[in-house]
């Protein structure tokens, strides 16, 4: 490799790709083609980008094996970061497969990092977990350990371990330092700020109140029984109640736990569940139907009587109940929360993230652009979706997960 390739790739390690363009900008052999590819991905040039590193990696050729897989993974990493979700995975562990058996650890373990990220970012957290554990970090250089850690902090803080996500974030910064690379810097620093962001709302005997992500952690650790809003499950201690495909029982458990310690009253709950502006006999029967099926669900950990004019929530061993809520609710909350991370997303790309189909997540975006909350450029399948984040609005990065016991 010549000295001017050297250079440039010194350059793109040290997080400057206008240096690296400077010696590599009008060449068009192999090694060349896929620095300008990753420089152009720095700046944000990520259509360059990828046009630059596949035509990299027919470049190089079936017998530099090496050379293509690196290519690979830098293509995987853009698509991570344009947020093209549908990118082939498979590739990205042939690559990395390919770099273990080559013994390009570095290269490897920066593809273990992306499939991590990837998997993160989609909510699969168990895999996630997995495959981060079976990966030394120890011995990566600084920027590969700073990635790693950012992905061992968002799986602590999406399972409500915040003191594990506090020393991850802390090693995370001190890698980022030693690695001397601003932009790195500052992503770490932008994730430390997510934990000090409100990540919940409490709703208790009528008033309401923001909670900080440890705080949370807090609550669902203590003996109160918590209807989590965010998860649509009942909490008491270890024993939970899920409730996630029963919308008009937790409609009537919320008005109830919202309520406490006084009683709901019957217009309000038919109201919340069966939004009844004229109830007649037959909603009041309904109600009387869900109430005993929500009973029957919540034995173990409540009690719901009836009362003179409505229903009364009892809880069987906690001493209170209290409403964990989001900290912004709206029909297309989720989508806003995935958009709010500053990344533009495509509607396929949000329906992979989500676990929604294309045209119900289309129909969301259509609303919030109809409202000014998100909005879009390009056409077609080029077309993407972003909005400013929004003051005090947590970031896909604190979406709800599945919680310790779950």
């Amino acid at each position: 490799m010549d000295s001017l390739i050297t250079a440039a790739a010194r350059a793109l390690a040290a997080g400057d790709p206008l240096g690296a363009l400077k010696r590599v900008a009008l060449r068009d052999d192999a090694p060349a083609l896929a620095l300008r590819g990753i420089a152009m991905a720095q700046l944000g040039d990520f259509p360059r980008a990828k046009v630059l590193l596949r035509n990299a990696a027919r470049a190089f050729g079936p017998k530099e094996a090496l050379a293509r897989a690196r290519c690979v993974v830098a293509e995987a990493e853009i698509a991570l970061l344009s947020r093209d979700l549908g990118w082939p995975a498979k590739a990205l562990d042939a690559a990395r497969a390919t770099l273990e058996a080559q013994g390009d650890r570095a290269n490897a373990a920066h593809a273990r990092n992306l499939e991590i990220r990837r998997l993160l970012l989609i909510g699969r957290l168990d895999e996630a977990e997995r495959m981060l554990a079976s990966l030394d970090s120890a011995p990566l250089p600084p920027a590969a350990r700073a990635a790693h850690e950012l992905a061992v902090a968002g799986i602590a803080i999406r399972r409500l371990r915040t003191k594990a996500a506090r020393s991850a974030l802390t090693r995370a910064a001190h890698a980022a330092r030693e690695a001397n690379i601003p932009a790195l810097t500052a992503e770490v620093d932008r994730a430390s700020l997510m934990m000090d962001a409100p990540a919940a709302r409490l709703i208790a005997r009528g008033e309401e109140r923001l909670l900080l992500l440890d705080e949370v952690e807090a609550l669902l650790a203590s003996q109160t029984l918590v209807v989590d809003a965010c998860r649509h499950v009942v909490r008491d201690g270890d024993a939970t109640v899920s409730l996630a495909t029963r919308p008009v029982l937790f409609a009537i458990l919320r008005a109830l736990g919202e309520a406490w310690p006084a009683d709901a009253p019957r217009s309000a709950l038919l109201a919340r569940a069966f939004r009844a502006k004229h109830a007649d006999e037959s909603h009041r029967a309904r109600l009387r139907v869900e109430v005993g099926r929500l009973r029957a669900a919540l034995r173990e950990l409540a009690d719901v009587s009836a009362t003179k004019r409505g229903f009364a929530l009892a809880p069987r061993r906690a001493r209170e109940i209290v409403v964990l809520a989001p900290p912004v609710e709206e029909r297309h909350a989720a989508v806003l929360a995935f958009l709010a991370d500053g990344e533009s997303w495509s509607s396929s790309a949000l329906a992979i993230a989500l676990g929604a189909s294309p045209r119900t997540v289309q129909r969301a975006l259509d609303a919030l652009a109809k409202t000014g909350k998100a909005q879009s450029f390009g056409r077609g399948p080029a077309r993407r979706w972003l909005t400013p984040p929004v003051p005090g609005f947590p970031t896909s990065l604190l979406l709800p997960g599945p919680l310790p016991g779950d």
